[in-house]
């Protein structure tokens, strides 16, 4: 029997990575996070400048060999600071939804496996988070705090664990009655050994997949709080406030170069998170 069950959980995952390879923009996606994530690695071995390098004699120039992004208003290569600022934007992205996932998951599955007036209670405080408009509430809560990566980070986790709740809620409902569970309780097995090592990898599929979607989010968020100025502050390198630095006419007319490559690595990155989350739906889908 145990035998029979690894043959078939290694048939079903040839069957995912089968459905999310014949997916061509799925895999696209992927070979585009592959290069951006090097990029972001090798960057000191790409260019040799640092980000935070100025040079008022090279301001504003166009794109050459020596800069090929160009320089910004105060003579920093434009290259290298969209290499680290690529470092900020994605780590800002995976930390927020690792702690969302990880708040999500936990809350989702108490709510789902007991039921009864603890589903209640945690469910209304999921209604009470969503209630408010996001985008105002996070601009508060960025707005009242130091806006730094870690509180930054916290403030995606504070209000992006809602959705997870919910999904796993709604996998745990159904999973709580599989003959598999009833098995595990009727051995004496723990609650919580039958939530996080029995029921939770049966939930997996869905979560991969939200938490591919939600990083691609995150960044698009965090881009447009550093584009407002509640986001990373400057010097250190953002994709928004590079954005932010960018906005003022006389720069967009003598650099129009200057605002075109963070906005396509924000364009090119959630593209790419979006493809590899639809990709991995549709594998997930036993339907398909």
């Amino acid at each position: 029997m145990h035998i029979e069950s690894k043959e078939v959980q290694r048939g079903w995952s040839r069957e995912v990575v089968n459905k999310f390879t014949k997916n061509r923009l799925a895999v696209a996606g992927a070979l585009i996070l592959f290069v951006i994530l090097m990029a972001t690695l090798l960057a000191p071995f790409i260019t040799p400048f640092h980000p935070a390098e100025q040079n008022l004699l090279n301001r504003l120039q166009s794109p050459s060999w020596s800069h090929p992004f160009g320089t910004d208003e105060y003579g920093r290569d434009i290259l290298s600071r969209v290499l680290y600022g690529a470092r900020v934007s994605l780590l800002v992205g995976f930390s927020s939804v690792a702690g969302a996932l990880f708040i999500g998951t936990f809350i989702g599955a108490l709510a789902g496996y007991y039921g009864g007036w603890l589903d209640n209670v945690l469910m209304r405080v999921v209604d009470l988070f969503n209630s408010f408009p996001s985008i105002f509430l996070l601009i508060t809560i960025v707005t009242l705090l130091e806006p730094n990566l870690s509180n930054i980070v916290a403030v995606f986790i504070l209000l992006g664990w809602t959705g997870t709740a919910r999904l796993v809620r709604g996998e745990f409902l159904k999973l709580k009655e599989e003959d598999f569970v009833w098995a595990a309780r009727s051995i004496g097995m723990s609650d919580m050994r039958i939530m996080f090592l029995h029921m939770l990898p049966n939930a997996v599929a869905p979560i991969i997949v939200a938490a591919t979607l939600g990083v691609g989010g995150v960044i698009l968020a965090e881009s447009g709080l550093s584009f407002l100025g509640l986001g990373i502050q400057p010097p250190i390198p953002s994709w928004g406030n590079m954005l932010q630095g960018a906005q003022s006419l006389s720069v967009l007319v003598l650099a129009p170069w200057y605002p075109l490559f963070p906005g396509l690595m924000i364009l090119v990155t959630v593209l790419a998170f979006n493809f590899i989350g639809d990709g991995l739906r549709d594998a997930f889908d036993p339907k398909l």
